[in-house]
């Protein structure tokens, strides 16, 4: 149903577009701020672990120099114990870290991947075609995975470097104020001004990056399953340069990132010798003028030289972090992306008794605003229990008719009443459960015959699969197979010849069981012999169940309770001529 993209293509001027009111990276917090119970003892950990390997190496230090004094061993005692304590407590608190960390981190992004998709469900189908496959694939995966970026390399890494520097600057204060001094200004040089920098200079690179990588993983669909089309037209030279100058896009991108965390890197070690020697000469020089022990001089030399360490990841976090807005501001795009028919506030529940009577009545519907009408008018009559078959051309508006029911697209005049309520004061969850079935976009995935099914419906039993498998006559193929229901289908049913493949849909759209069952094109792609054989079988197995067919095939027909063709957006009834027949067919009624 690609036919509305136009309709819904994220603008930054859309009418009806919601006001963003928060920065993209504040709302990606926002969705992670309930798990902060699981996130803070792992930034804590995290900085008891930094905060322990620097006082292991000062104490360690202290230990030494006040060893070489060659003092009572009970005036060391307490720095043995302490200098075996941190050790060990360095690579408890580092598991812990890791544990919690990557507990809670997992949990949010499962949390937020979630919501995510919960922000799809009222786009699809009729408002993902405002994203590519591809890219619509590299938010859901790589955009929804920068959230564990978010967490676990920047924001646990910010929260030690800022407790070990503010321990560090502390401690050499109260030993040598103006080495600590000189210490607090070079841990924020290296701390604020250096990742800041980074950041400055990552932001356009990692927003295009983000969009190369969109683009190719888009250009790659487009390589791999239009590779017969792009080979028909031509195009698949065109496609190939396309995907290399994106990949040589990328890689350039990759290697200004590198350069830039490099600099940065190599800048830190600077700062972090300036402030070594810095501390150390001033240490030297309180020494040398009697007020400064020895012992304390190597102490503030150690702890100068290893309080940079917990700095040293911050301009590579820099560098995340922008990417990290990057992809904070591709989801706020998704998420904001308003829905094509946006629900009542107050919904009306449809009735659940079955089978549900539909009726249409001068129904108007356009995908594009101020353009021609797909449907003009267009009225009918789908009594409960009965199977009407609606004809039409390629191109006719069948298809829209099918999204209107399933409230997918929305109509801007006319009425659609089910079971006496009217649709649009319905939610799109309570129609679609009443109206589904097997539309032209249903897909057959890459998992078993049994998976495919339970699609449907998952607490489907055993019986349950093999009553529908049977009822679209596929149950004697499935059970022939030398896997039977365990057997793994191709991506799309690659794996199987047409005409079970839409049996195979057919068995799962009769496993969901709804009120109205809907039937799009079952028999699309398929020769004109086993399009009749599949259409004569789907009335057989719909016989006593409320169902709209729509196909655009003539024959095998005569089973069906109404037939009925759309024309120009408007419904009439079937002639002969529409059925290619002389004979007289049954004639649906309407409106």
């Amino acid at each position: 149903m690609t036919v509305y993209a136009e309709a819904v293509a994220p603008s930054a001027d859309a009418p009806g577009r919601p006001v963003r009111k928060t920065r993209p990276t504040v709302r990606l917090l926002r969705h992670l701020l309930p798990y902060w119970r699981r996130l803070l003892p792992a930034a804590l950990a995290a900085a008891g672990s930094e905060l322990a390997a620097a006082a292991l190496m000062a104490t360690a230090a202290w230990l030494i120099t006040r060893a070489a004094e060659q003092p009572p061993l009970a005036a060391v005692s307490v720095a043995i114990v302490a200098v075996r304590a941190l050790a060990l407590g360095r690579g408890a608190l580092r598991y812990i870290d890791r544990l919690l960390g990557h507990d809670g981190v997992l949990r949010a992004v499962a949390g937020f991947r979630a919501r995510v998709y919960e922000a799809l469900v009222p786009l699809a189908p009729a408002g993902t075609p405002a994203f590519r496959s591809g890219d619509l694939l590299t938010r859901l995966v790589d955009d929804v995975d920068a959230a564990q970026d978010l967490l676990l390399r920047v924001m646990i890494p910010v929260t030690a470097a800022c407790v070990v520097a503010a321990s560090a600057t502390g401690l050499t204060m109260v030993l040598l104020p103006e080495a600590g001094l000189l210490l607090g200004l070079l841990l924020a040089v290296a701390g604020l001004l250096v990742p800041a920098l980074v950041l400055v200079l990552s932001h356009r690179a990692g927003r295009d990056e983000k969009a190369a990588r969109a683009e190719l993983a888009a250009v790659t669909v487009d390589l791999t399953q239009g590779a017969a089309d792009l080979a028909a037209y031509g195009a698949r030279g065109r496609t190939h340069d396309r995907a290399r100058r994106v990949t040589a896009r990328i890689a350039g991108l990759e290697r200004h990132k590198a350069l830039t965390t490099s600099l940065a890197q190599a800048v830190v070690l600077v700062l972090q010798g300036a402030a070594t020697v810095g501390v150390t000469w001033l240490a030297l020089r309180a020494h040398a003028a009697g007020d400064l022990p020895a012992v304390q001089l190597t102490v503030l030399a150690v702890l100068a030289l290893v309080s940079f360490e917990a700095l040293a990841p911050l301009p590579a976090a820099a560098r995340r972090f922008a990417e990290v807005r990057a992809s904070a501001q591709r989801l706020a795009d998704l998420f904001d992306t308003p829905a094509p028919v946006a629900d009542p506030t107050a919904p009306d529940p449809l009735p659940t008794d079955e089978p549900l009577d539909v009726t249409i009545d001068g129904l108007r519907v356009r995908h594009i605003q101020d353009g021609p009408p797909a449907l003009d008018g267009a009225s009918l009559r789908l009594p409960a229990g009965h199977r009407v078959v609606l004809l039409g051309a390629s191109g006719s508006g069948k298809s829209t008719l099918i999204a209107a029911l399933m409230r997918f697209v929305p109509y801007e005049a006319g009425s659609v009443r089910v079971g006496g309520r009217e649709l649009s004061h319905c939610s799109g969850a309570d129609a679609r459960r009443a109206i589904t079935g097997m539309t032209q976009d249903a897909h057959v995935f890459h998992a078993t015959i049994r998976a495919n099914l339970l699609l449907a419906a998952p607490d489907a039993t055993d019986a349950d699969l093999r009553e529908a498998a049977c009822r679209a006559r596929i149950l004697e193929w499935i059970e022939s197979l030398p896997d039977g229901w365990e057997t793994v289908l191709g991506g799309d049913g690659a794996t199987v010849s047409g005409g079970q493949r839409q049996r195979l849909l057919l068995a799962r759209a009769l496993l969901a069981d709804p009120p109205v069952l809907v039937l799009d094109e079952p028999t699309e792609g398929l020769d004109p012999d086993t399009a009749a054989e599949v259409l004569a079988d789907i009335l057989d197995a719909t016989r006593g169940r409320t169902t709209l067919l729509v196909t655009h095939e003539r024959a095998g027909l005569a089973a069906a309770d109404g037939i009925v063709t759309l024309d120009r957006g408007r419904i009439r009834p079937a002639t002969p001529e529409d059925l290619d027949s002389t004979a007289d067919g049954p004639v649906a009624v309407a409106l």
